[in-house]
């Protein structure tokens, strides 16, 4: 099975622009995803897919593989399509190109048990803090009884009306793909909940396909805004300071 790993990192992010160069401890982030994704068994080629100039040459710079794409890709999903149809494997996982702290041995648990046919996987992460719960950068979801996604919505889901004792449970952007789910997606229009949530995996469960979803403990953090990006520069700094870490 040749899997390929590709990280999404679009410089124009609407609530903090040029993420992927910003400076965390000497490095630019997309360098310590890509450090993080290296790392993970399973997993043959590593490429950053971008549509600008600037993340390009930083790729360069540290010996990233890098694809341009084009700057017209609505979605990260769509951009890993277009290197998809470059890069021939038999899984594309995807690693957005904002989770710096993300570990390799989670990226290891997408990878799916067979590739035959349509697949489309996802991790989901346990949520310990009430406050991550309210938070609409966190895209909760619910499953049914054989781990498939039922929904994802950036309201907190379920609504705890009859019961208190339950867990809530976020999307991570850790994804594994076959090729004909890529272009489903690529192929497909949007939904309606996909354009209200505005949550791209909502493309395959509103047109009824399977997204499996795959419970893991992760304190991981998707950097979306200064305040993110403050925490995980303290988290990595302290990890190098500890000597768990090395710039």
């Amino acid at each position: 099975m040749h899997t390929v790993a590709i990280i999404p990192a679009r410089y124009h992010s609407s609530r903090l622009a040029g993420k992927p160069l910003e400076d965390i401890c000497g490095k630019p982030m997309i360098w310590w995803v890509y450090r993080q994704v290296k790392k993970a068994k399973g997993i043959d080629e590593v490429y950053v897919a971008t549509d600008h100039e600037r993340i390009r040459q930083a790729c360069g710079h540290y010996g990233i593989p890098c694809k341009m794409t084009s700057p017209d890709h609505p979605t990260s999903t769509q951009r890993i399509y277009e290197v998809a149809r470059q890069v021939k494997a038999d899984v594309y996982v995807c690693v957005n190109g904002d989770e710096p702290l993300i570990q390799p041995d989670l990226i290891e648990r997408v990878l799916p048990p067979s590739t035959e046919g349509f697949f489309a996987t996802n991790l989901m992460a346990k949520i310990h803090r009430p406050s991550h719960v309210v938070d609409e950068s966190n895209i909760k979801v619910v499953t049914d009884t054989q781990g498939n996604a039922l929904f994802m919505s950036r309201s907190p889901i379920p609504h705890p009306k009859a019961a208190l004792q339950f867990d809530y449970y976020k999307h991570l952007g850790v994804l594994a793909y076959s090729l004909q789910a890529l272009a489903f997606f690529a192929q497909t229009e949007k939904g309606e909940l996909e354009k209200i949530e505005d949550v791209n995996e909502l493309r395959f469960i509103e047109h009824g396909k399977p997204l499996r979803m795959i419970p893991v403990e992760a304190d991981t953090l998707s950097v979306d805004t200064k305040k993110d990006l403050e925490y995980v520069r303290s988290i990595i700094r302290d990890r190098l300071e500890r000597g768990e870490e090395e710039a």
